[in-house]
């Protein structure tokens, strides 16, 4: 009996599932684009260089490209449709938009599902390389436009708008960190 090339699996895109019988080799942002319409996510290199593909799965920065579909049944995956919070735009999205974070536009999705990311990341006090004291006690290190720039390398702009890019997280930054500070004196107060 021959084994089969393909399986039935249900992806969690933005809050919503998909079954869907996928070839084993089907990448997710294969997935997403041909076979669910969720164009937003673009396809770039096809290689994992240059980031434009990126996507959230499990909160976690993946570049679709190259993680196979049916590894992603059962993960909770956010897409750049589902970073918005019905008509309002996620913090990034809207610095993205106040400071000309994009030119072109194609490779803004992964540059903001990245960024996204990164801002988790460094509030949860992960380094970088470029981070210069990495003990876990120390917390984490002020966002300076350097950490910025080492943190979303891995997405490439091809109109080389990194200085608004850079502008536009680190403002996406700050207004995170005030909200969640913000949140967390309403729970201490209550």
């Amino acid at each position: 009996m021959a084994a089969s090339t393909s399986s039935a699996i249900t992806l969690n895109i933005n809050g919503e599932k998909y079954p869907l019988s996928v070839d084993h080799r089907t990448t997710l942002l294969d997935a997403l684009r041909e076979r669910l319409d969720l164009t937003g996510t673009k396809k770039g290199c096809d290689q994992g260089q240059c980031g434009a593909c990126t996507v959230l799965v499990d909160g976690r920065r993946t570049v679709s490209c190259l993680q196979l579909a049916v590894a992603a049944d059962g993960r909770e995956i956010t897409t750049i449709e589902g970073v918005a919070d019905g008509d309002r735009l996620h913090p990034v999205q809207q610095a993205f938009l106040d400071l000309d974070g994009f030119q072109c536009g194609y490779c803004t999705p992964g540059q903001i599902c990245s960024a996204i990311a990164v801002i988790e990341e460094h509030a949860a006090g992960w380094p970088s390389a470029v981070t210069d004291d990495v003990r876990p006690e120390a917390g984490p290190p002020p966002l300076t436009p350097e950490e910025i720039r080492e943190r979303m390398s891995g997405n490439l702009c091809r109109c080389a708008a990194y200085v608004s890019i850079v502008q536009a997280v680190g403002r996406a930054a700050d207004e995170t960190r005030g909200s969640r500070e913000t949140h967390q004196s309403k729970e201490a107060a209550a």
